[in-house]
């Protein structure tokens, strides 16, 4: 199932302070962190975009922050929703994913398509224990605005 409404976007643009190392370059049973988040979700969207300013992966979309100082993963969105309108692309949502947490149910993708075809809300996270996990999102690009103005004016980082 590929869905076509919907980009794929893996956030790889933390500074990986507190693991010492870039995450998503860490080795995991011969793959890469972001070798197996991409693998993961790559059979769910026809389209993937890898949000990071250090990575340089072949035959794969990297977007660059739109806004310079690695300010959080809502940075990461607005670069992904951006780099859709300025390469006038039909998306109406991005999912994002964080590039090193890999062991997510993929019933999280489906639940996410699933709701951008109810049109109940512009923004949906995954939840487990009654605890959001705000970088696992389904982001509607009517958000943009909303968007860059709680990142430049409200100086919102998550």
């Amino acid at each position: 199932m590929s869905e076509n409404n919907i980009l794929g976007v893996v956030l790889a643009g933390g500074k990986s302070k507190r693991f010492g190392e870039d995450k998503s370059s860490v080795m995991l049973d011969g793959k890469t962190l972001i070798e197996h988040t991409l693998n993961k979700i790559k059979l769910k969207f026809k389209t993937i975009a890898i949000v990071s300013n250090n990575i340089n992966l072949k035959n794969h979309i990297i977007i660059k922050d739109c806004i310079d100082g690695q300010l959080g993963p809502l940075v990461g969105a607005l670069s992904a929703m951006k780099w859709i309108k300025k390469n006038n692309y039909s998306f109406n949502w991005i999912a994002t994913f964080p590039c090193d947490t890999p062991f997510f149910n993929n019933s999280l993708i489906d639940k996410f398509i699933e709701s951008s075809k109810s049109n109940d809300s512009l923004l949906y996270f995954a939840k487990s224990e009654k605890k959001r996990h705000n970088i696992f999102g389904l982001w509607s690009i009517k958000l943009i605005e909303t968007l860059e103005n709680d990142i430049t004016k409200n100086n919102h980082r998550k």
